[in-house]
């Protein structure tokens, strides 16, 4: 237990740190945000991508070797104890004694034991005993099963799972990396409340397995994914995009659809980059620079970035209608809308966890709610004296028992006892 408590601190330090390092990045980017030491510190720990790291798999792998050395030492005494249960001779300490019972079947059916087995012991007495809620005593094991699933589960999906994102406007059809899975954008909405904060996002897409030709459509939006061959959809974000229109000499060059973050080449000239940078649906500029007064389309513009060879020509915002001229070449933006970001996972071992939460929450249940208790009734003389015994929770079996027996003794076998399991 120490071990394993070690263990488990370790890890929670592991992911509290991890979470506040940017996961996937390149190491430019980690470079621009920490600097070069601290960079080459989280690549070197392997921090940029710490749940597929080899020393989070150690630890994992450590934590589940651990749980099964537990759960199979413990075992051979729980088999034990469940079998004790069912012996009247092997009844532990008692937990109450009551005496000077003249109907002890009052007490079993008071107490909601199951119906007693009659006998006689070994001193030829006669004997009533009975035990329930014998599957109490597992629900630790259990619960710890559920947590070693629960931990195979997640590393597992992992180690092993997929995750690939496509982002586009309605009508584009962008390829899911190298799936083999192709994901059309039909409509995309965006439902605002009347903060102009989002309220929904909402995505109809169409998923084609490019080699069979076959296709399935679905509608995605946030805490409502979707599963398609195989995959799991999710709607994961939305930004802005535009159409932007290069014409030279007067003449229509080329026109591409570009989210906030993307660069076009010019055709015909391509060290001469359009990065498109931001847009604001209602433009004004603030004291620390540009902003957008709400999402409602009353004022849009549209801030770009020039460069050529590597070289920023320049920088600035268009209104609408707008153009921007480069020697020969003219600049329009127009269209603005709403881009979907969709992200797919493939998780093989989904199911692993999932049942693995649901047998830790019986463990739980088990554990926490279902008390096991025997109990034996034997006859003294004209009258009989029960013995009960309770694994969890003994101070309210004795109660109960104490409240049967009086209850038996008044001659009232109906009154109020232990209640539940």
């Amino acid at each position: 237990m120490p071990f394993a408590i070690g263990l488990l601190s370790v890890l929670a330090i592991a992911c509290a740190l991890s979470s506040l390092v940017t996961q996937g990045q390149a190491y430019n980017w980690y470079v621009s945000k920490y600097g070069e030491r601290t960079a080459a510190v989280i690549i070197a720990l392997h921090a940029d991508d710490a749940y597929h790291s080899g020393w989070f798999l150690a630890l994992t792998g450590f934590l589940c070797l651990n749980l099964i050395g537990c759960s199979l030492v413990r075992l051979p005494g729980l088999i034990r104890r469940f079998r004790r249960m069912g012996d009247p001779d092997a009844m532990g300490e008692p937990t109450a004694t009551e005496e000077g019972i003249n109907k002890p079947e009052s007490v079993f059916e008071t107490l909601r034991m199951p119906s007693p087995t009659a006998r006689k012991n070994g001193e030829g007495r006669e004997e009533l005993y009975s035990a329930k809620n014998r599957i109490g005593l597992w629900g630790a094991w259990i619960c710890h099963i559920g947590i070693l699933m629960l931990i195979l589960g997640f590393a597992l999906g992992q180690w092993t799972g997929k995750q690939e994102t496509v982002y586009g406007v309605p009508g584009q059809t962008k390829l899911l990396g190298d799936t083999g899975l192709a994901v059309t954008i039909r409509d995309f909405t965006v439902s605002l409340r009347e903060d102009d904060t989002v309220e929904q996002y909402t995505a109809d897409i169409t998923v084609t397995e490019q080699d069979t030709g076959r296709s399935e459509d679905a509608w995605i939006s946030v805490n409502n994914p979707a599963k398609r061959f195989g995959w799991t959809f999710y709607q994961n974000s939305t930004g802005y995009a535009s159409r932007v229109r290069v014409l030279k000499d007067g003449k229509d060059l080329q026109e591409e659809i570009l989210c906030v973050g993307e660069s076009l080449a010019v055709a015909d000239k391509p060290d001469l980059i359009i990065h498109f940078q931001a847009f604001y649906p209602d433009y004004v500029m603030a004291d620390s620079g540009p902003a957008t007064r709400s999402g409602q389309m009353n004022h849009p513009a549209w801030l770009y970035l020039v460069a050529y060879q590597g070289q920023v020509l320049g920088m600035n915002a268009l209104m609408e209608g707008e153009e921007l001229t480069i020697d020969e070449y003219t600049v329009l933006f127009d269209q603005p809308r709403n881009y979907t970001l969709i992200s797919a996972k493939r998780d093989l071992f989904t199911p692993l966890a999932l049942a693995g939460g649901l047998v830790t929450m019986l463990g739980l249940m088990l554990a926490l709610y279902v008390r096991p208790a025997s109990l034996k009734a034997v006859k003294d003389g004209e009258a009989w004296t029960v013995y009960g015994r309770c694994e969890k929770g003994g101070v309210l079996f004795a109660e109960a028992l104490r409240d049967a027996a009086d209850a038996e003794r008044k001659g009232k076998p109906e009154g109020k006892g232990e209640q539940g399991t």
